[in-house]
């Protein structure tokens, strides 16, 4: 199937129920649908077909959902940017990808005209949502007006296949330059269908869309929501007052967000306003997320939890929490303690966890491999790298780089990054388990865990922490609770406080910004190495 088909069926089984709530406007699946049409023909205008790209820095809106599909139906690829990078990293996605237009929201024009100063060509750029901050020119054009002109029955010209490539994602990795994913319309398509299943989504349902578009996590989710005919709530950037009120008024069904995310909501003053009573369905995902929080969300949301986990290049999806229906007889204790892992295999997901010989590890939830995958929702590979799509895939199979137990029910449990695992004398230490601990005490709001240098044992763990206002924890009562419920080389040997914790585009805590400011710093000077083992 082709993208746009999951609108096609949609429009006429739904033509008149709403589709989309954006700020004040509200759209029928018909008025989408033919919006969607003019824009198609607009960019056909702009001498976009199939193959060629076109960029999006926008905020969330229904002009993004808009771009979405009609770039699918005229066969463009769309290169979704995110809006928190630098104008030089976008700059380098844009020449990278060869986008020919960028569409752009005039809330971003400052950061536009940086990028076009640090670009070699010159780049064309519709703008939307306001009155452009530029005289309207060949290379400066208007998107309202660009749709007036466009032909209002638009149908596709070309000949479209399901392994034709429909969206290039960037994924910046720990180190080295921005990968382009590569997204096909089957990948996105088997997506959809999986999504449909996995959330039994329906007609009733509302999504809301509160995290970034532009990151896989929520976009990947438009074409099942509309497949169903379901209705889509678009907010702007996530603002906790704005989200309340939108899961109160809108009477959201499902509502799925990072673990940062999550915390921020459910630790706001705000959050005692909200009204979660139409939520079916609590999700996270994107980041491993602790018990303590899980226990939270379920607290606060009164509804069903999922856990979900995946990257980039599988579309998002690998696994989900969902409990199959022998473990649905378990005790409540035993079902959150399923819940709360990362999951079983999404549907259509082929699963492996190996050692280092890839061979199977034992399906006993203790012994650690790599996570490997395949199946029709995995990328065919990243754009114009055939060195990393070497390193990336083997015999078929994607190596996640994430490291996990697996049991006998098949549920795996995320450790850790490979490259965030921590070295110290020999001994592994898994970040997400110190981190979980960490995020158990009621003081502490988030916290994060990086390994830093050290003379004598390699490396050793460093804590950074964002505690509870007016809270009189210091560092020795971090590590003291670390010690009491972890063999004493996993405890932090020193610790941070700090306000807030760096966050990339997509809500997650960004440990590559930690590392960069922690590392450099005590490799130089590294503190406090008397000897002895932390």
């Amino acid at each position: 199937m082709i993208l746009s088909d999951t609108l096609y069926n949609t429009v006429k089984l739904y033509p008149r129920k709403e589709a989309i709530i954006c700020g004040d406007q509200r759209f029928t699946y018909l008025h989408f649908y033919e919006r969607v049409a003019r824009l198609a023909g607009a960019l056909r205008n702009l001498g976009l077909g199939k193959g060629q790209r076109v960029a999006a820095l926008h905020w969330n809106c229904h002009i993004y959902m808009e771009l979405l599909y009609a770039a699918a139906q005229v066969g463009a690829i769309l290169v979704p940017l995110n809006t928190r990078l630098a104008p030089a990293e976008l700059a380098f996605m844009l020449e990278d990808s060869g986008s020919a237009v960028l569409f752009a929201n005039v809330g971003l024009a400052d950061k536009v005209q940086k990028i076009r100063a640090a670009l070699a060509q010159p780049l064309d750029v519709v703008w939307t949502r306001g009155q452009p901050p530029v005289p309207r020119d060949a290379a400066n054009k208007d998107h309202e007006e660009l749709l007036a002109a466009a032909p209002a029955d638009y149908r596709v010209e070309e000949e479209l296949a399901p392994d034709d490539v429909a969206q290039i994602f960037y994924t910046s990795g720990s180190t080295g330059r921005p990968k382009g994913v590569l997204m096909t319309h089957n990948n996105m398509t088997w997506h959809a269908m999986g999504t449909l299943w996995e959330y039994q989504i329906s007609d009733q349902d509302v999504w809301g869309h509160l995290a970034p578009l532009f990151h896989m996590s929520d976009v990947c989710n438009t074409w099942s929501i509309t497949w169903a005919g379901a209705t889509h709530v678009l907010v702007d950037r996530f603002d906790i007052p704005k989200v309340v009120e939108i899961i109160s008024r809108h009477r959201l069904t499902m509502l799925k967000l990072v673990p940062t995310m999550w915390t921020m909501l459910l630790n706001h003053p705000a959050v005692a306003q909200c009204d979660f009573s139409s939520l079916r369905l609590a999700i996270s995902g994107g980041a491993p997320i602790s018990p303590t929080l899980i226990q939270q969300i379920i607290g606060t949301c009164g509804c069903e939890y999922v856990q979900s986990y995946g990257m980039t290049e599988s579309t998002h999806f690998l696994t989900i929490s969902r409990l199959k229906e022998n473990l649905l007889c378990l005790p409540p204790s035993e079902q959150l303690r399923y819940r709360s892992k990362t999951g079983r295999p999404f549907i259509g997901i082929k699963l492996r966890v190996v050692d280092d010989q890839d061979q199977d590890v034992a399906p006993d939830g203790v012994q650690v491999g790599e996570v490997l995958v395949r199946g029709d929702t995995i990328t065919p590979g990243y754009w114009n790298l055939p060195e990393e799509n070497q390193r990336a895939f083997e015999n078929g199979w994607l190596r996640t780089g994430d490291l996990a137990t697996i049991d006998q029910e098949g549920y795996i449990q995320i450790v850790d990054r490979k490259k965030d695992m921590i070295i110290s004398g020999g001994e592994n230490i898994y970040s997400v388990e110190v981190e979980n601990v960490l995020c158990r005490h009621p003081d502490v709001v988030e916290a994060a865990v990086v390994g830093v240098p050290d003379q004598k044992w390699g490396e050793t763990v460093k804590a950074i922490c964002v505690l509870r206002p007016d809270c009189s924890l210091d560092e020795q009562d971090i590590i003291a609770v670390c010690k009491e419920q972890l063999a004493h080389y996993k405890a932090p040997r020193s610790v941070d406080f700090v306000t807030e914790l760096p966050k990339t585009g997509s809500g997650k805590i960004d440990k590559k910004v930690l590392r960069q400011r922690y590392v450099p710093i005590l490799a130089k000077d590294p503190a406090g190495q008397n000897g002895q083992r932390p």
